[in-house]
């Protein structure tokens, strides 16, 4: 029986440039007909043309992928989808870039646990590396906060001068009254000047 060879390729946005993952399978003798593309995150493995592949491959068929982050992002779903693909589906995998995901080559039980292992460990790496980046993001949002740059809300500034006044209402040389003309605000916006300021404060300590 004739063994057919899918390729399956997955850039992260429309901005990203598919050219290189599909010549690399153009040399290993796909035909372009059975390259599949999706053009969207790795989050997960709800992209269209995944599941029209995972559809049409059959038994021994072989599957190329040119590496593993472009397969998925999540450790879990990728142990899965790859289960289900070798162990349901009984096709195999050729993953481009790590000689030792190669299910053609391991056909004992030997070799398909060490294909298991370095499964196990490329896949946590890929969910590692998901998660530095969003640590990253998330610093980085952190570091814009402290250098002034806001998100959402506009920022309350408060002056020199309404700390001063803070000051003095809080030492009870102002009442509140006093303190709301003297900084010439009304009721609501005294507070909540008093409320950036104490929280300004608390960040500070």
């Amino acid at each position: 029986m004739e063994h057919r060879k899918f390729g399956y390729i997955r850039v992260s946005s429309k901005d990203q440039n598919e050219g290189r993952q599909l010549e690399a399978m153009r040399k290993m003798g796909i035909n372009e007909r059975d390259i599949y593309l999706d053009k969207q995150s790795g989050k997960n493995f709800e992209r269209a043309n995944y599941q029209l592949l995972k559809r049409v491959i059959r038994k021994s068929d072989i599957l190329y992928i040119h590496s593993l982050d472009r397969f998925g992002r999540n450790k879990e779903e990728i142990l899965e989808e790859w289960n289900d693909l070798t162990k349901i589906l009984e096709a195999d995998i050729i993953v481009m870039d790590m000689p030792l995901l190669d299910t053609t080559q391991y056909k004992d039980s030997m070799g398909t646990f060490i294909a298991d292992l370095v499964l196990q460990i490329l896949s946590w790496m890929a969910e590692e590396e998901r998660g530095r980046i969003r640590k990253r993001q998330r610093e980085g949002i952190d570091l814009a906060l402290q250098n002034g740059i806001q998100f959402g809300r506009t920022p309350v500034l408060v002056s020199e001068e309404f700390k001063e006044i803070y000051r003095k209402w809080k030492a009870k040389e102002l009442t509140a009254v006093q303190a709301m003309q003297e900084a010439g605000f009304k009721k609501t916006s005294f507070y909540k000047l008093v409320k950036a300021l104490e929280e300004e404060t608390a960040n500070t300590l």
